[in-house]
């Protein structure tokens, strides 16, 4: 069983890896046994045995690791496929997703995106109608130009429709595989993988040319949900997988919004049941971005327009007290919510909900720090 030639993140990759041992089990391993991933394969079979959940057949699995696992064959593999494995320590790895109940150990990624920007997820149908298509396209285009990351599943239907609609603006888009990470499914979706993985990332908890199947998939769901501070369902039936990506999103404290379809079309009844059970009713980008408000600090830095129409149209709407509050980002000063009192002197409440209104116009945008900057 002594395996010391193992670095920390080859015994990760092993233990990622090996079957029939799930990410709760993995996850009281690493904390029973110091978090060190090497010390599983140092343990003994009796040391393994005492950890809940760990049976003999467990320990027998982690002492013939080798017969289940060729490790200098998975690294070569990473190695042509441009693919490196991140584990829970390292900076790369979601912060989000470390809160969850059982979070991966590790990931695959093929891309560079680290990450650093809010995400959101969309997700729905595979069989999908062109209603759907259009809205989940229209929103992860709106998402990703006002900064966020696009979260879906690389699958047919809405999860395409929103990978290209974040694509299509310059913004940053995840794809979060149920397979691994050198499987291409669907295949036409060829095309669209090689463009998430240089411009955005591709994530996989599974080793190379693991198969999808139904509990892999829910694997896979429970990720995108973890990644993510809101989850939008735009065109699901009542037993579909995007079903189980809302229920881990609420079991994970993270906002749901479900788009509202027609009454007598199948997929848009999980919809409508989400709605229901409290899901938030989502007609436009602007319903998300109300309930963010709420969160500070949550809000990214949008990707800049490349025209300024629509910011000179949406300026000429405003209210006077708007007008006012607007004046003070002349000349594209970052400037906080004390100096604009100052200088209108309009009550914190009344400022609060004009900053409010010029943020859903699109006019403002509050930055991390708690200041606000034009756009």
């Amino acid at each position: 069983m002594d395996s010391p030639e193992l670095t920390e993140q080859q015994a990760f990759l092993v233990l990622n890896a090996l079957p029939n041992i799930g990410p709760i089990t993995l996850n009281r391993l690493l904390v029973e046994l110091g978090d060190d991933p090497r010390a599983v394969f140092t343990a003994g079979a009796r040391r393994l045995e005492e950890v809940r959940g760990v049976g003999p057949a467990i320990s027998g699995t982690i002492a013939r690791w080798r017969e289940y696992f060729d490790l200098p064959r998975e690294e070569e593999r990473m190695a042509t496929a441009a693919t490196t494995f991140i584990t829970s320590r390292d900076a790369a790895y979601p912060k989000l997703l470390r809160e969850i109940d059982s979070p991966p150990i590790g990931m695959y990624r093929k891309g560079n995106y680290d990450f650093s920007r809010p995400s959101v997820a969309i997700v729905g149908s595979r069989r999908t109608t062109l209603y759907g298509q259009s809205v989940a396209k229209k929103l992860g285009a709106d998402l990703a130009r006002l900064g966020f990351c696009v979260v879906s599943g690389l699958a047919r239907g809405i999860d395409t429709a929103a990978h290209e609609g974040a694509l299509s603006v310059g913004g940053k888009t995840v794809a979060v595989l149920g397979n691994g990470i050198d499987i291409i499914y669907p295949a036409e979706n060829l095309g669209l993988y090689r463009q998430i993985g240089e411009t955005g990332a591709i994530l996989s908890e599974f080793p190379f040319t693991r198969r999808a199947d139904k509990q892999s998939f829910a694997m896979r769901n429970r990720i995108v949900a973890g990644i993510c501070e809101a989850v939008v369902v735009v065109e699901s039936d009542v037993s579909g997988g995007s079903m189980i990506t809302a229920r881990f999103a609420g079991e994970q404290g993270r906002l749901i919004f479900a788009v509202p379809g027609r009454i007598d079309q199948p997929s848009s009844a999980g919809c409508h049941q989400l709605i229901r059970d409290g899901a938030t009713l989502l007609t436009s980008i602007d319903d998300i971005l109300s309930e963010l408000n709420y969160l500070d600090g949550l809000r990214p830095s949008p990707i800049p327009e490349k025209t300024a129409g629509g910011t000179a149209l949406a300026a000429s709407n405003l209210t006077p007290e708007e007008q006012q509050v607007y004046a003070c980002f002349a000349g594209g000063a970052l400037v906080s919510i004390d100096q604009i009192s100052a200088q209108t002197n309009l009550p914190t409440s009344q400022l609060s909900a004009t900053l409010m209104m010029l943020e859903l116009k699109r006019l403002i945008v509050k930055r991390a720090d708690g200041t606000f900057e034009a756009r």
